[in-house]
């Protein structure tokens, strides 16, 4: 009797767990990365026309903005994480590099929240290591630690009166104090939105830029324009500043 009642739990376990495999919805994901000044948009078609005022009060234009993230990854509400392999490198004078699509973007529908990388951490910024990258002249210079950029924003700022350049440009953070010692400057960017995936979806990534020059540190390009890659303080303010730019925009499925 006893080996009967086994095998019958037994039984309704597996037949439970097919049950349970059977009303999986599994579900494609892509992001849609956009991007703004405030409340304007900044896309190919404006991107060196747009004239924007930072919190300091410069006006400024734009010449170039490109930028990277890695190890994308959304994770539920059990704690399961789904990892995406592959990184985003942006060039907002290129509309075909604004979206991102994994090869392995599969996932169970549920309830998730966002996370990834801005720039590469330290397991992946390798120096010379990914060959569109270094074609597309990417790479961080060695004696500032090597790797690759995070960001080149590069423009004209006090344009209606004195113009002068700037190169707000992102990367490995040298230390002033001993130009042998390098920190990884790489940012964790985590989203507290619930995004409810039901179905295959597309998920919105807004980027407002003038974050970069007001939260938490106001820029004065008048003080930091250029040159920023060896200027200590300088990344590790940007490391800072990388925090606010980004907010979860429409989910669209």
């Amino acid at each position: 009797m006893k080996k009967t009642l086994a095998l019958l739990l037994i039984i309704l376990l597996f037949s439970n767990c097919e049950d349970n495999d059977d009303n999986l919805s599994m579900v494609d994901v892509a992001f849609e990365f956009s991007h703004t000044w405030e409340n304007d948009e900044i896309n190919a078609n404006n991107l060196t026309s747009i004239v924007v005022t930072n919190e300091n009060g410069e006006v400024m234009n734009i010449a170039r903005i490109r930028y990277l993230i890695s190890r994308i990854e959304l994770t539920n509400e059990n704690g399961t994480t789904y990892s995406f392999n592959g990184y985003k490198f942006t060039d907002l004078s290129d509309v075909s590099t604004y979206n991102f699509t994994p090869d392995n973007n599969r996932i169970p529908s549920g309830n998730y929240t966002l996370k990834f990388v801005w720039g590469f951490n330290e397991e992946d910024n390798i120096d010379g290591e990914y060959l569109d990258l270094n074609s597309a002249s990417w790479n961080w210079p060695t004696m500032l630690g090597g790797g690759y950029h995070f960001l080149q924003f590069d423009g004209q700022y006090n344009i209606n009166t004195s113009p002068s350049s700037f190169n707000f440009h992102n990367g490995t953070a040298r230390v002033s104090t001993n130009p042998n010692v390098f920190e990884q400057n790489f940012a964790e960017i985590e989203f507290a939105t619930t995004i409810e995936i039901s179905n295959n979806a597309s998920i919105e990534v807004v980027m407002d830029f003038s974050e970069f020059f007001k939260t938490p540190h106001t820029w004065d390009l008048n003080v930091l324009d250029t040159p920023l890659m060896p200027n200590y303080n300088a990344q590790k303010m940007m490391q800072a500043n990388v925090q606010s730019v980004f907010s979860i925009g429409t989910i669209t499925q």
